[in-house]
């Protein structure tokens, strides 16, 4: 991807990007928009293999009504490839972020352990992020994720109560399957195309566009767009040696943030693009702009691929900080 580095970040930018995704799916108390449970496990296909899965990490906790973020940061005990994931979401679990580090400190703090956080507790490298109705993600075979030993893996947990009154509690985490590192082929990774800088006005239909050259090769094996309450539609288009391919193109459900897996995958070249054009109806009464509550909006299509080659999550974002 074009970069010009971490370097290039302000502190303004990095604190807009830390928010980007730690509270996507959330809303503010009193919002009666959307669905604000989910069952109490997010459900693959109904054939879905149900074994082999382990618990990658997880945390408790009990929320007054109201909304929060609760964090839990773990070190890797022994490499790990990771092939599938699943998020563990009981009611009041609004929205997983799934991020890992190499050494503690800098941009997402050194907590260990379980922690209350904001939605800036992330870190730079993604692994897997879920909203509401987000269904299990599984690579093709010899794809991986890897996790190594001593790394540090951050849960981000936006949560929230809608009840008048009375406390809910749950256990929120992530669940995973893996591999022997000898069935490794590619490493994947994770990132986000779209665009972080932008105000939708009050008063009808609205589309904001963004994304990003690419300056490698990588394969696309799946993508996961996101967007939030007033959004009504999004379309992908790659631009593949010269010719527009248009990935997708589909009516947008904050409440069913489903993952696209590919078949065929998709394969781009240094010079080929991705653009991301992210529609919104705005009868609000008022500007919204890019934030983190589902009061706010996003624009971005989650994209995995392989080889692994990113520096940072959302390097293939308009108005990133680069």
């Amino acid at each position: 991807m074009r970069i010009a580095g971490l370097t290039g970040l302000t502190l303004a930018s990095l604190a807009a990007l830390g928010l980007g995704l730690g509270a996507c799916g959330g809303s503010s108390a009193g919002d009666d928009t959307g669905d604000d449970t989910t069952p109490d496990a997010t459900t693959g296909a109904p054939d879905a293999d149900l074994s082999d899965f382990t618990t990658l990490i997880s945390r408790p906790w009990t929320i007054s009504p109201g909304e929060t973020y609760k964090c839990i940061r773990i070190q890797a005990t022994e490499d790990m490839y990771i092939t599938q994931f699943r998020a563990l979401s009981p009611q009041g679990t609004h929205h997983t972020v799934l991020t890992v580090k190499d050494s503690l400190g800098g941009f997402g703090g050194s907590q260990q352990g379980e922690y209350d956080c904001d939605a800036g507790a992330l870190d730079l490298q993604m692994l897997f992020a879920s909203g509401l109705g987000t269904d299990d993600l599984a690579f093709p075979d010899g794809v991986a994720m890897k996790v190594s030993a001593g790394q540090w893996i951050n849960l981000n947990l936006h949560l929230f109560n809608t009840q008048p009154s009375g406390d809910i509690s749950g256990t929120t985490g992530i669940l995973v399957k893996t591999i022997p590192a000898d069935q490794v082929q590619q490493e994947a990774e994770m990132v986000f195309a779209g665009n972080m800088n932008f105000s939708i006005p009050d008063g009808g239909e609205t589309t904001i566009s963004g994304g990003c050259t690419f300056s490698n090769d990588a394969t696309i094996m799946a993508y996961w767009p996101h967007m939030h309450q007033i959004a009504t539609h999004q379309k992908v288009t790659l631009t593949v040696g010269g010719s527009p391919m248009v990935l997708h193109d589909d009516a947008y459900s904050f409440n069913e943030q489903k993952n696209y897996p590919l078949n065929p995958l998709v394969q781009v070249h240094s010079g080929d693009s991705i653009n991301v054009d992210c529609t919104y109806n705005n009868t609000t009464g008022h500007a919204v702009s890019f934030g983190d509550s589902s009061t706010d909006e996003m624009c971005f299509t989650g994209l995995y691929r392989y080889p692994k080659q990113a520096v940072y999550l959302f390097e293939c974002s308009t108005g990133a900080g680069f």
